[in-house]
């Protein structure tokens, strides 16, 4: 059933990436009108799952889907790692990663083989211990987060194990805002969304509220928001299901009965 689908990433992706020029999203968006599409923040999102599912290397799996979609949105430096046959590490700091990692907060056993699993995701590529951090915080995040955690709990352990600052507030912060790709610059914000959200489509309008360029935060908040609150509401899955392609949707289907929203671990 389309409502059981891990999807909270790529609506947030498609979301944001409609309406985040604007700053704000209507009250009651026809979703079904939206002109935007899934960008590569999506592609990474379903790449990884498709490798948590059937034990694909992260490498050569973010490569195939790259190339199996291009067109997406994806930085040069990516591009540029993806073009080759032996890719290293590029020592990135940027959320790149961290927007990707959300699977395995899904699928992981443990808090430590999930933050363990996330460094390992991203070192293939963003290995810059910035990078490694904000994977490793955003899949935490979605793993307390499906597993029950109250905001409070999420809300300490991130600011312990992570040192980042989620004692402000999305309505302190946005007047000011200027989008940052960095993990330091963008994930607190993407958590601070979910944080001070009462529901999945209140979390995309509070992310969207930091202005242009706020669809690669959306992302990340629609995972935490679908980890926590279990659902999105009904108005909004279909449209974002209608842009997945076949191949997509058979991930995630396969991936969401394997690791679904309402097993606790």
């Amino acid at each position: 059933m389309v409502e059981k689908l891990i999807i909270g990433a790529i609506a947030g992706d498609i979301i944001g990436n409609e309406y985040a020029a604007e700053g704000r999203m209507p009250e009651r968006p026809d979703l079904a009108a939206l002109k935007a599409r899934f960008t590569c923040n999506s592609v990474m999102t379903v790449a990884v799952m498709d490798s948590l599912l059937n034990g694909r290397d992260y490498t050569r799996n973010l490569q195939r889907y790259t190339k199996d979609f291009p067109g997406r949105g994806y930085g040069a430096a990516f591009l540029r790692w993806i073009s080759q046959d032996d890719p290293k590490p590029y020592h990135s700091w940027n959320n790149g990663a961290a927007l990707r990692v959300s699977p395995i907060g899904f699928a992981g056993r443990t808090l430590p083989e999930v933050v363990e699993e996330a460094a390992r995701c991203a070192r293939v590529s963003h290995n810059h211990p910035d990078g490694v951090k904000g994977a490793e915080a955003v899949a935490a995040a979605v793993f307390l987060a499906k597993n029950g955690r109250s905001k409070k709990e999420i809300r300490e352990h991130i600011e312990a194990d992570y040192g980042y600052d989620l004692s402000r507030t999305i309505e302190g912060i946005s007047p000011g805002y200027y989008y940052d790709q960095s993990t330091q610059g963008s994930v607190p914000e993407a958590l601070l969304a979910f944080l001070d959200s009462n529901g999945f489509e209140h979390a995309m309008s509070l992310a969207l509220s930091l202005g242009d360029k706020s669809g690669t935060i959306t992302s990340i908040t629609g995972a935490l928001a679908q980890a926590y609150y279990k659902e999105i509401p009904a108005y909004m899955v279909n449209p974002v299901v209608s842009r997945l392609t076949p191949e997509m949707y058979e991930i995630i289907e396969e991936f969401s009965k394997n690791w679904p929203l309402s097993l606790f671990h």
